[in-house]
């Protein structure tokens, strides 16, 4: 048995109301109840779940319908139901009125004089509505941020070419998560400044990996939202090309990471040629898409949300430290190790990177010889007849450290530190001395920069911390393990590719809000002293579209 009534002219959210309905349905005296705006999408829905009552005929898209299903005849539901409805409305009217003032407008007009400089509108209106002021804000030269969803697909592509044209962006429709210029923007998180930027058209996924990021210490710059339908075959990835063009142009962002599930092929072929283009590292998710190849050029492709993160954090480490070096371009790289195993894998990942061949055979403990390039290990047989082992005395890494201000074309040399029981007491000691030989005899325009690992725990007798900050007071660079120290020093022989004068774009720098929607992204918003205005939008001409067309004209 449905019973329904119509409360006219008081326009709520949606949000509201699914939480007013959840609250009535919980009475006794009902099975269920729905409450809902009388928009035409939300009379269709009434219709679909069984709610429907001929009274919703006259209702408005600025009327709320309320239907209540029930099994009791003892009582008058609807007066039980309109009593409850009335006071939860007022609750919400007085959480509203309670803390801090919020700025609010009831006309788009409005709104945009109490905020000028405002150069994103936030939209979390009914769908059927949603683009409409998306395409009003466009025309107003602002950038989009969709969470709506219901939006049809023809809608969002006409959105997105035309901001495109503009060289503004639309994240949505269905985008839940963005934060910009450190904003939260509907569904975020509290995550610490870095040099990662994000980009995902998938809102819990963005979500994800930025927590990720903030647990391993590390931060992001900006986190850029698409909607899930950007990188279909119909949407064509539109947003997902501006992001990208945003990023590549932000200094602060250093490192990319690119978040979505399986995109259209020809889509993802689209999306990668231009990340190719970007002199930046980009990480890459494409969630249940098969890895032909785990690096193609700047793209590092991952598998999984945390590997995504973890790969993010590694080459935002690597970014960090060669921003803060010379670069040493052209030059080769040599690798002088006490540890074997260490030696072997430097020489692995140093010949992945370059493209070079391993030496099979590690005569007289040289891993790799290719092009200049050398790796090392002075722990072998042919370095220890009738010597210490180096990691007990390292005289003979001194010597050949020493030896390498020599060598001219040798731009970085590479170098392991391992402490511990039995080990040198203070191998930082013996690095440094011989490093400070070296670069002696180097001219400041032909530097040699010294990259070491450590391998110990702080708990060992020569103290971990203490032998690093031996090595970066003698201005030696460590990293925290061997993929990020090849990285860094392929990084800073590297000559950087030219990508001509890129624009940028304002809103990475500076954010000022239009909120219409959901009261409460506007609260978040001003809790971060964003500049924001809350416009309380509600159908024009109460829904009539005829009414709402003249009046469009007229204006």
């Amino acid at each position: 048995m449905i019973q329904s009534f119509i409360k006219k002219g008081s326009f709520q959210d949606s949000v509201s109301l699914m939480l007013i309905s959840k609250k009535l349905s919980n009475l006794d005296e009902v099975d269920e109840v729905s409450v809902m705006m009388g928009t035409p999408a939300n009379k269709s829905l009434l219709t679909a779940t069984g709610f429907w009552s001929d009274k919703f005929n006259d209702a408005t898209p600025n009327d709320i319908c309320v239907a209540i299903k029930t099994h009791n005849d003892s009582i008058n539901v609807v007066d039980l139901i309109s009593t409850q409805l009335e006071d939860a409305l007022k609750n919400i009217a007085q959480q509203q009125q309670g803390g801090s003032k919020l700025l609010k407008a009831r006309r788009y007009a409005s709104a945009t004089q109490k905020l000028p400089d405002a150069n994103l509108v936030l939209i979390s209106i009914a769908g059927e509505y949603a683009a409409e002021l998306a395409e009003q804000a466009i025309d107003d030269n602002k950038n989009v941020m969709i969470f709506s969803d219901n939006v049809p697909v023809n809608d969002e592509i006409r959105l997105k070419t035309k901001a495109s044209s503009k060289d503004l962006i639309v994240m949505g429709p269905d985008c839940g998560t963005a934060i910009i210029a450190g904003a939260p923007l509907a569904f975020a998180n509290v995550i610490p400044k870095g040099n990662i930027g994000v980009i995902g058209a998938s809102g819990t996924g963005i979500q994800e990996v930025i927590s990720q990021i903030a647990l391993l210490n590390q931060g992001i710059t900006q986190a850029i939202g698409l909607g899930g339908r950007d990188l279909s075959q119909e949407v064509g990835g539109i947003s997902a090309l501006t992001a990208l063009k945003m990023l590549a142009a932000d200094e602060q962002s250093q490192v990319i990471t690119f978040i979505s599930k399986p995109p259209a092929e020809s889509v993802r072929e689209k999306v990668i040629t231009a990340m190719k283009l970007i002199n930046k590292p980009i990480v890459a998710l494409f969630l249940g898409s098969t890895i032909d190849k785990v690096q193609d050029e700047n793209i590092y492709f991952a598998k999984t949300l945390d590997q995504a993160a973890r790969l993010a954090c590694l080459l935002a480490k690597v970014e960090m430290a060669a921003h803060a070096l010379p670069k040493v371009t052209k030059q080769t790289i040599s690798g002088l190790y006490t540890g074997g195993t260490l030696a072997s894998e430097a020489a692995m990942l140093l010949a992945q990177e370059l493209h070079l061949s391993i030496n099979e055979n590690h005569d007289k403990g040289i891993m790799l010889d290719e092009n200049g390039h050398k790796i090392i290990d002075l722990g072998d047989d042919f370095y220890t007849v009738g010597r210490p082992h180096p990691m007990i005395d390292p005289s003979i890494r001194e010597q050949e450290i020493s030896k390498l201000g020599a060598q001219k074309t040798v731009g970085v040399v590479l170098l392991d530190l391992v402490i511990g029981y039995g080990a040198n007491p203070n191998p930082a000691e013996s690095i440094i001395a011989g490093y400070k030989a070296a670069c002696a005899q180097r001219p400041s325009d032909n530097p040699l920069i010294a990259i070491a690992t450590i391998t110990g725990s702080q708990q060992d007798p020569q103290c971990r911390s203490q032998q690093i900050t031996a090595l970066t007071e003698n201005n030696i660079v460590v990293m925290d393990n061997l993929p990020e120290a090849v990285l860094l020093a392929k990084k800073l022989i590297t000559p950087t590719k030219s990508t001509g004068s890129l624009k940028t774009y304002p809103l990475l720098n500076h954010i000022s809000v239009i909120n219409a929607g959901l009261r409460s992204f506007a609260e978040d918003l001003q809790s971060f002293n964003v500049p924001v205005v809350h416009y309380q939008w509600a159908p024009i001409a109460g829904g009539n579209q005829k009414l709402a067309a003249i009046l469009k004209k007229l204006n």
